[in-house]
Order: C-alpha cells, then structure tokens, then sequence
C-alpha cells in the first residue's frame, strides 16, 4: 500500500499563508465532541477542511471540519477540529494529513483526542483518560509500503509511543483543572462496527481499558517521525456486553456534551504548560 505524498504536497500549498509562516509549539487533532474544548480560545486564523486538498470535509457527526490557528499564554498552536477515519474508505492519506502538515510545519508535539468506549468496569461515562500505551489488532499498518521521506526508520521503535513527559503535563494539569483523569491502554479497531461482547472480553483479558476508532494510526506516524505524541480519551460509552444495552453514535455525541467543561478544562491547562 502506497502513500500518495502529492497529496500531502496539495494540503501544505493550499493553507493559508499565515499558518504556513507561524511557529506552533504543539498540533492537535480532536476527535468526536472535543473541538468544543476550544470553545473559549479567539482563532488568529481558520481554514475549513472543504478548502484543504486531499482532507475534504468530514462526514461524521461531531467532528466541526475546520484547522484553527491561536493563541494562548503567549504561545501558538494549530489544531485540527474533526479527522478522518479508514473506515471512510479513502485510504490512509486523509487520515494522516493533519499529522503530516504539523510535522511540515516543524510543530515538535502531538496531541491526540478521542471518544472511547469502557472496557475498564472501574470507568464511567464522562471519564477522561491520558492514553499510556495502545494495542493494535487490525493487522493495519499506515508504514506498511515506501518508506515515506521523514517518516523516520524504516522500523520505528515503539517501546514509548505516548511521550512520559507529555502524559506527566497531561497529569499535572488534571490535578490543576480539578478533573479526574485516568491513565490506560488504548485498543484501536478499524470499525465503523463497534465491538462484539466477546472482543470486548478478549480485550480485558490482554489489559485494555478503552477502545476506538481512531488516534493509534496517527500516533504511530508521528511518533516515528520524531514527534513527541500524547493522547486523551472521553470515555462516552462503555462497550459492548459491559451493560445491557445497545451501543449508538447519538450516546457518544451526547457525553462529551455533558464532559465538555472537564474536557475544555484539562486542554487548557495543558497548552498552558508549554
């Protein structure tokens, strides 16, 4: 499976040139719910997805579709309001874009936000979770391929995707929010099905705590490009088989909803710390 990197050279031609010359200290792509987290900063400048090559507009609910640019505490930081999934069948271009215009932009840090679904019973809906380590069972690989210039080795370490000194400032700014936030492992599947109960059990027994959609792929790429990446999961749902009930796309739009100020507290406090 090959990288069309003409697409990537499209996307960085076409952002507006006053993203292009800023210096941003961290990226970050939010997941289903979390641009609300933003709420309160004033964008220097936006783009909406419509208007980026090779990105295009996200059809998924929750997800704003919009690159943002702004500032906070005297620093600067992009972030990308809504991604793109592989299971839109577009490949993995789409999905990787936002990481790869950051790192083009020479943007050192990472932050990578989720909707979960529970697999650890101690969690709730509404929880937060800094993402420690992931496990991957797709059989998926976006380094699967041509090496990528800057894509770094052509086997990549793993040992510590989700850098210890962000996920300590991800801590740090918890405790300084007042919110809970716990650390687990991240189960990535390709969907757009959720999990059958008998996953869901498979995956307790090897130690996950949370799973979704999306964030490994991202992480894997920008980890091995030297990036330093971390990660933070709303815990909208608990999965498949842990309560009965049916899982829906409405319940997770509707909890991070109700964890927006917690989510949008914990964000900020850590920008803050850059």
């Amino acid at each position: 499976m090959s990288i069309n990197t003409s697409v990537f050279d499209k996307a960085f031609d076409a952002l507006p040139a006053v993203i292009r010359g800023a210096r941003p200290v961290c990226a970050m792509i939010l997941g289903s719910g979390w641009s609300h987290a933003l709420a309160s900063f004033t964008p220097l400048a936006r783009c909406g997805y419509a208007e980026i090559p090779g990105l295009g507009a996200t059809k998924v609910a929750g997800h704003s579709g919009e690159l943002l640019l702004f500032e906070h505490n005297g620093k600067t930081f992009l972030a990308f309001a809504g991604r793109r999934h592989f299971y839109e069948g577009l490949g993995w271009e789409p999905v990787l874009l936002p990481l790869e215009l950051a790192r083009r932009l020479g943007i050192p840090n990472l932050l990578i936000t989720n909707a979960a679904g529970g697999v650890n019973t101690a969690f709730r809906p509404g929880d937060l979770m800094i993402v420690t380590d992931h496990i991957k069972f797709s059989g998926l690989n976006p380094l699967i391929g041509p090496l990528v210039e800057g894509w770094g080795t052509r086997f990549p370490d793993l040992s510590e995707v989700y850098a210890r000194g962000l996920r300590g400032q991800l801590r740090a700014a918890a405790q300084a929010a007042g919110v809970r936030a716990h650390e687990g492992v991240y189960v990535f599947t390709t969907g757009p099905t959720y999990e059958t109960p008998a996953e869901i059990r498979a995956y307790t027994r090897l130690g996950a705590d949370a799973v979704g959609m999306s964030t490994v792929p991202e992480a894997i790429v920008a980890h091995a490009s030297g990036m330093r990446v971390a990660a933070l999961s709303c815990i909208t749902n608990m999965a498949a088989g842990i309560l009965d009930q049916p899982l829906s796309h409405d319940e997770v739009l509707q909890e991070t909803t109700r964890a927006q100020p917690r989510m949008s507290a914990l964000v900020t406090e850590f920008l803050a710390r850059f």
